[in-house]
């Protein structure tokens, strides 16, 4: 955080601390930063607290100037400075400041919503004008694989999906089962509503009761995407092989493996620790890793050096990178209580 303040100090009010701005975020987004990052990187670039606010999608992150998260900031002022996610929608990223803003300040705002757009349409996926609002009697009977075919079949009819050749279901951690059918490309956008979602797999609506019990599997391995619970708040069934098979042995009331309790000891003892281990686990390199973080490569290394000692195990090499993995998803499946 140092040295990207170092980096504002430098800018100067000119076309070369526009590109800079856009090298910056450039990097971000090709380093897979969380929106967390994104704001952190307004934030400090402008010399200012910055906000993404995304009502639709449930996503509220806040982070003062210093780079400090801290989303308890009040009211938004109109009179801040901001940027819609896209052209037509409402004020989504804020910097905190009164006052005329220069062209640094612009470019943040105009590259930080394109960087925080990317993101939520990844990892979120884009709110519909229309999500489906089905009939929960219905739904609860198309979804039962002890109703009769006839009961299904006539639910499926009240529910508009009697011509639907696939539909999957979208199970969320709050509120029931979405239905939704699935286009013959297969590239719609699940439904969340910005909630932790497990997608389960495209089927004919026959077969929506497999669908939903793996959405329901998938929810299992979500995460709420903090700093203390990092990993992806939408997961998708289709995507889990072989770890789908961890979900019946391991919840919230079984014993956690030495590698989980020594994984709980480093988040205990660290604030970093949790969204560290997780981006080294998930990340193509430790450069990358650097980068979602929005930390410098150096101060990565020191912070691995600690982790290491706290988990008895090196995560520098492959199997020690594979054991990491495992014990964050392990971590999630006992953390998750929706079952």
């Amino acid at each position: 955080m140092k040295e990207l303040a170092g980096r504002l100090a430098a800018l100067d009010p000119d076309a070369g601390a526009a590109l800079q701005v856009i090298a910056y975020f450039d990097r971000l987004i090709e380093g897979r930063a969380g929106l967390e990052a994104l704001v952190r990187g307004a934030a400090v670039l402008s010399g200012c607290p910055a906000r993404l606010v995304d009502e639709e999608r449930g996503v509220r992150v806040r982070v003062e100037a210093d780079g400090t998260r801290r989303d308890d900031g009040g009211p938004l002022d109109p009179a801040w400075p901001s940027a819609p996610l896209t052209p037509d929608g409402p004020p989504a990223v804020w910097l905190e400041r009164t006052g005329v803003s220069d062209g640094v300040h612009v470019m943040v705002l105009e590259r930080a919503a394109a960087a925080a757009r990317m993101v939520l349409d990844r990892t979120r996926g884009r709110a519909p004008a229309e999500a489906r609002q089905a009939d929960p009697a219905s739904v609860e009977v198309l979804l039962d694989a002890a109703a009769t075919e006839h009961a299904r079949r006539q639910a499926a009819v009240r529910l508009g999906l009697r011509d639907v050749a696939a539909a999957r279901v979208v199970a969320t951690a709050e509120g029931g089962p979405l239905v939704e059918a699935v286009p013959a490309t297969g590239d719609s956008t699940p439904t969340t509503g910005g909630r932790r979602a497990g997608i389960g797999p495209a089927v004919p609506v026959r077969d929506l009761p497999a669908s939903w019990a793996a959405a329901r599997t998938a929810l299992w391995f979500t995460a709420e995407g903090t700093d203390q619970d990092p990993g992806p708040r939408t997961v998708y069934a289709d995507e889990l092989g072989g770890l789908a098979l961890l979900a019946d042995t391991v919840g919230p009331t079984t014993e956690p493996v030495p590698d989980v309790r020594a994984l709980e000891h480093a988040v205990a003892t660290a604030p970093w620790a949790a969204s560290t281990l997780n981006a080294v686990a998930f990340s193509t390199s430790l450069r990358a890793a650097a980068a979602e973080l929005n930390v410098h490569h150096s101060t990565l290394q020191d912070r691995l050096v600690q982790a290491e000692h706290w988990l008895d195990w090196p995560v520098h090499d492959p199997h020690g990178r594979l054991r990491l993995r495992l014990a964050l998803v392990l971590r999630r499946l006992h953390r998750n209580a929706a079952r």
